[in-house]
């Protein structure tokens, strides 16, 4: 069982950044009517009010470049998880910002996560 939780969360992890950073847009279809973002303290909930959040961000591009996933399994929700912790290069920034990013995936009937809650934090220091 943890394995395959390690394996989840891996894979999303794998996705989302990849949306994140060449289609993101496409990031839509993680989310949920319920879904929460917490980005650097503001809360947005809804797929659309997220979506619109994530696509206004004052960069176009960016590479995210993981260091951690850590996972577990949540017994209440049948879901997992996902504690991510990795840098973001910007395109003209000498310098990597450092991320955490936690996510909390909720089954689907047809056997696919979406994300529950979203909360982001640029690390300084």
């Amino acid at each position: 069982m943890e394995e395959q939780v390690d394996l989840v969360g891996k894979a999303f992890v794998d996705h989302f950044y990849h949306l994140f950073d060449n289609d993101r847009p496409a990031l839509s279809s993680l989310y949920q009517p319920t879904s929460m973002l917490t980005f650097e303290g503001q809360k947005i909930q809804g797929v659309d009010d997220i979506t619109a959040k994530l696509n206004q961000l004052p960069f176009d591009q960016c590479r995210h470049e993981i260091s951690t996933i850590d996972s577990q399994p949540c017994s209440f929700t049948g879901g997992i998880v996902v504690f991510v912790s990795g840098s973001l290069q910007l395109p003209g920034e000498e310098h990597h910002l450092r991320f955490s990013q936690m996510f909390h995936l909720i089954p689907m009937l047809q056997g696919s996560f979406f994300v529950q809650n979203d909360i982001f934090r640029l690390n300084y220091g």
